[in-house]
């Protein structure tokens, strides 16, 4: 079964939110078995929801869409698909139940804006939602379904998942979808194309394979769509194949991001970090505690962008700093070995740079960074250069950052 998705709202449009809600939307579609094949974002307009419906019905079994069913004048979802589904606006019974009692919990009192979310078109079948304040719907084109459900992302997941795709799953036979994502690090895109193209082409047709790069790694995605057991033994085997290939550049196929990586391995060694960031300014501590249990594993971090920070708090020597520069392999390892005493670590990573787009010069030119790692038998660092764009640079250091812990917990496993 395919589907379509389609976001509603000028705010996306201009850029004033980003649309969370089809990622997340697409991610929870094809655990369920559905391949999402297209992704449309419009504006809240007659002519594009109208055009957009349509256009989708064609290659869609299901169409879902999000937004515009707010209690304000901008809101005009419904008065389409009624236009559309050739039906009228009702009040539904069980949707101002849910609007009064969600209301009432908030000491609102209801008024004529808010009754409006309880009415609904007349075809439509109603999906409470438990959540907020305007529900969810479903209308039928013949064998096709359209879901409609507010824009609010919270709601969106507790529609989706708790009410459309278990309604979904109860009508339809849905096939499997198996997606797995490799982990890569040390090889450019195309030198990895290169490197691993016979093995890519020794892939049947069933197993679909996708080059995923981002700043620091690349992610290869194998998916299979209406996978069997024959079919995922065989990508399984295919993996470990690949493994073999490229040992060094493989770092995981465990669907982890990479800050989830270091901190499952850090759980499973019962192990703890600290960082100290100059150019990153917290961006490598941001990316390990956005992930859940980090408190078991994560002690803290020191952002010394300034030099005094550095001498100050992690007791880099000064004359460290003026003799070899602040961004420099001296420097990094000092600052590794003082945050990991200080926090009392058993791992640490720091990091200097010059992340632009100002303050290069020709020995350090912008984009030169120095990573330290320490670690309760050794201190050591590397030097990199990267590019010239300050966010890609500040991302890029904290991935490679991350990769370079991930490398030094992987002999954990080899001891």
């Amino acid at each position: 079964m395919q589907a379509s998705i389609i976001t509603i709202g000028d705010e996306i449009l201009i850029g004033q939110i980003v649309d969370t809600n089809s990622v997340w939307l697409s991610k929870e579609l094809n655990k369920a078995g559905i391949i999402v094949k297209e992704i449309r974002s419009i504006g809240d307009d007659r002519e594009q929801i109208i055009s957009a419906i349509n256009d989708l019905f064609k290659i869609s079994d299901f169409v879902f869409i999000t937004g515009g069913l707010g209690p304000t004048k901008d809101d005009i979802t419904k008065h389409v698909l009624c236009e559309l589904f050739d039906c009228r606006l009702i009040l539904n019974d069980d949707a101002l139940q849910n609007l009064e009692r969600l209301l009432g919990e908030r000491g609102i009192e209801i008024n004529e804006q808010n009754y409006s979310q309880a009415m609904v078109p007349e075809k439509s079948k109603v999906f409470v939602n438990k959540v907020g304040t305007a529900c969810g719907m479903m209308l039928k084109r013949g064998e096709k379904l359209l879901f409609s459900m507010p824009g609010v992302p919270f709601e969106v997941k507790y529609l989706t998942k708790y009410e459309f795709v278990p309604y979904i799953k109860q009508t339809y036979k849905l096939g499997e979808i198996f997606h797995k994502t490799i982990l890569t690090s040390g090889l450019p895109e195309a030198v990895l194309a290169e490197k691993i193209s016979d093995w890519e082409n020794s892939l049947p047709e069933e197993i679909k394979l996708a080059f995923l790069p981002t700043p620091g790694y690349v992610r290869l995605r194998i998916s299979i769509y209406n996978a069997n057991s024959e079919l995922l033994a065989l990508a399984e085997k295919k993996i470990k194949e690949l493994k073999n290939i490229i040992p060094k550049c493989f770092k995981s196929s465990d669907d982890f991001c990479i800050a989830e990586l270091v901190g499952t391995k850090l759980s499973e060694y019962g192990k703890t970090v600290s960082t100290a960031e100059s150019c990153t300014g917290g961006k490598i501590a941001s990316l390990i505690v956005e992930n859940a249990g980090s408190s078991n594993y994560f002690k803290g971090s020191v952002v010394a962008y300034d030099d005094e920070v550095k001498t100050n708090v992690l007791k880099v020597d000064t004359q460290i700093i003026k003799k070899y520069g602040a961004v420099s392999l001296q420097v990094v390892e000092a600052m590794a070995k003082g945050v990991r005493k200080l926090m009392k670590t058993d791992y640490a990573i720091s990091v200097s740079g010059i992340a632009g787009p100002g303050g290069g010069t020709p020995d350090k030119p912008v984009g030169t960074v120095c990573i330290g790692i320490a670690t309760p038998q050794k201190t050591y660092s590397q030097k990199f250069l990267f590019f010239y764009d300050r966010k890609i640079n500040i991302i890029r250091t904290a991935n490679t950052a991350l990769l370079m812990l991930i490398d030094e917990l992987n002999q954990l496993n080899t001891n």
